[in-house]
């Protein structure tokens, strides 16, 4: 009984290990430095990414207002022309009615009918109806 017996196990598949980049193998030791510069790096890449996408945001806003005001001022300019176009239509108008207005009172005045008369082409034969087409 001098040497102890070796019992044999079965063979069993060795798996192999996988090694990844970011994960340190679990025999290797990290000190504290390297972790925290690992940290700053990856919070560094997060801050970028969010003001990347933060830009491209605020650059997308810009451009939906810029054209919300584009149209704004398109729409604004063409009210603007057409009340002119409505305001000169509307003078041109009450100088008309004022003419008329004061032609009509005048034929109500001592002597506005024959001036009426005299200012037409045509006789009108006495005893008929004058009408007058336009």
């Amino acid at each position: 009984m001098g040497q102890p017996q070796r019992i044999e196990e079965p063979l069993r598949r060795k798996r192999s290990k996988k090694i990844s980049k970011n994960i340190p193998p679990v025999n290797k030791k990290i000190d504290a430095f390297t972790q925290v510069s690992e940290f700053q790096k990856e919070e560094f890449r997060r801050e970028l990414l969010y003001s990347n996408v933060g830009l491209i945001l605020k650059f997308g806003l810009f451009i939906v207002f810029a054209t919300s005001l584009l149209n704004l001022g398109l729409a604004s300019h063409q009210r603007v022309t057409r009340n002119l176009e409505l305001s000169y239509l509307l003078e041109k108008e009450s100088k008309k009615l004022h003419k008329l207005r004061l032609r009509f009172d005048e034929m109500f005045t001592n002597g506005g009918e024959q001036s009426f008369f005299k200012e037409q082409d045509q006789w009108i034969t006495p005893n008929s109806v004058r009408v007058i087409w336009r």
